[in-house]
């Protein structure tokens, strides 16, 4: 059974960083390196959307309101994937889940999410 677990969340000033962490359990490495992970955002009253995405060869993309702050990067032999946020604004408060994309994104395996608050 796969299992996506994230952690690092937590209360932060704004202009402060965070590191999240998330990690897969049940997939063997060769099946974990090649598939795509992404970082969603759920903001309250808001939709959810996707903050960012990994490839397997490496290659990213980010929500316009993340470009330059956040940066998301994967440890294959951990199969860890992790969103480094800097620069932090209260507008990134919500729940942060980890994603592993199957056909699509709400075809994957989710992790359980993680609460991000930054305080103004």
């Amino acid at each position: 059974q796969v299992q996506l677990v994230e952690s690092g969340g937590g209360l932060v000033q704004a202009g402060g960083s965070l590191r999240l962490s998330c990690t897969v359990s049940g997939i063997i490495f060769n099946i974990f390196r090649i598939g795509t992970m992404g970082w969603y955002r759920q903001a309250p009253g808001k939709q959810r959307e996707l903050v960012a995405a990994i490839t397997s060869d490496g290659s990213t993309n980010y929500a316009d309101s993340v470009k330059g702050r956040f940066t998301i990067s994967r440890d294959n032999a951990k199969k860890t994937v992790y969103l480094q946020m800097n620069s932090l604004k209260p507008e990134d408060t919500g729940v942060y889940y980890c994603v592993r994309r199957g056909g699509t994104w709400d075809g994957g395996y989710w992790g359980q999410g993680t609460q991000v608050t930054v305080s103004s």
